[in-house]
Order: structure tokens, then C-alpha cells, then sequence
């Protein structure tokens, strides 16, 4: 071999060298950046998963109060339980609160609700009494569980 060809291989060997360097460098930049954001997004995950724990338990507490109407509270705290742990929002003792939605489901919400006439209003008025008679002391009874139980701080 000649010692021009013997440069050129080494210089070569040494560009190499040089760009699989930083390759490596640049790979590590991006697999840092994954780890930041995987930890950025537990982190949020857990943020939002602790808004919920807390929604819920205002709501909770505010339907055994009897601050906000009863199927008005079971339907929020249904909603947010299926976005807080759908195996919560499953459990036999939440079951008034799917009850109670899908019983309501039909019936129509804001605008629509204040186009309707006087007498579907009232109609749909009377359903409402109907189950809260019916549901009133199952759902404070879910909800009390879910304040005593489900969602203490350990299991937020």
C-alpha cells in the first residue's frame, strides 16, 4: 500500500470515526429528550388524574349537600368517572350514576331544552322527580362510598 493511499484510508477512517461520534452524540440528545418528555407526560397524566380525584369529591360532596340536583351531580360524576378509572365508574356501586345517565340521555340539553313547549318540559320535569325518588338514596349512598372509600388520597 502507498503511503498516499495508507493517508487516505486513514483519513477516512478517521472521518468515520468523527461522524459515527456524533451520531452517537445526536441519538443521545434525542433519547434524553424521549426520557424528558415521557416524565412531562406522567407527570401531566398524574396532574390531571389528581383535578379529577378532586372534581369528583367536590361533586360528591356537593350532591350530599344538596347543592346541586341529583341527576344534574350523578351525571357529572359519572362523566368524570369514566375519565378517571373506567374499573371506578364499573364498580357495583357506582352503577346509579350509569343508571341515571343513560335514563337522561334522551332528554335534551341547553338550547334544545329551551326550545322545548311548556308541557314536554314538564313532562320531562316529572320524569326527573320520578328518579330521584327512585335513585336518591342509592346515589348518596355511591357517593359517600366514593368520598369515604374510592377516593381517598391514597388511591388519587
Amino acid at each position: 500500500m502507498t503511503p498516499v493511499a495508507a493517508g487516505l484510508l486513514l483519513v477516512g477512517a478517521l472521518l468515520i470515526a468523527a461522524l459515527a461520534g456524533y451520531a452517537l452524540h445526536l441519538w443521545r440528545r434525542v433519547w434524553r429528550k424521549e426520557r424528558q418528555q415521557a416524565v412531562r407526560q406522567a407527570e401531566a397524566q398524574a396532574r390531571q388524574h389528581a383535578d379529577l380525584a378532586a372534581d369528583l369529591r367536590i361533586l360528591a360532596s356537593s350532591l350530599l349537600d344538596e347543592q346541586v340536583p341529583l341527576i344534574e351531580g350523578a351525571i357529572r360524576i359519572k362523566v368524570l368517572l369514566d375519565n378517571y378509572d373506567t374499573n371506578l365508574s364499573q364498580d357495583p356501586r357506582c352503577e346509579v350514576f350509569q343508571a341515571l345517565y343513560d335514563a337522561t340521555a334522551q332528554i335534551p340539553t341547553h338550547g334544545a331544552w329551551k326550545a322545548l313547549d311548556k308541557t314536554e318540559r314538564r313532562r320531562h320535569e316529572a320524569h326527573f322527580s320520578a328518579l330521584e325518588l327512585q335513585y336518591k338514596a342509592a346515589a348518596r349512598r355511591s357517593a359517600r362510598w366514593l368520598l369515604d372509600e374510592a377516593l381517598t388520597p391514597a388511591a388519587a
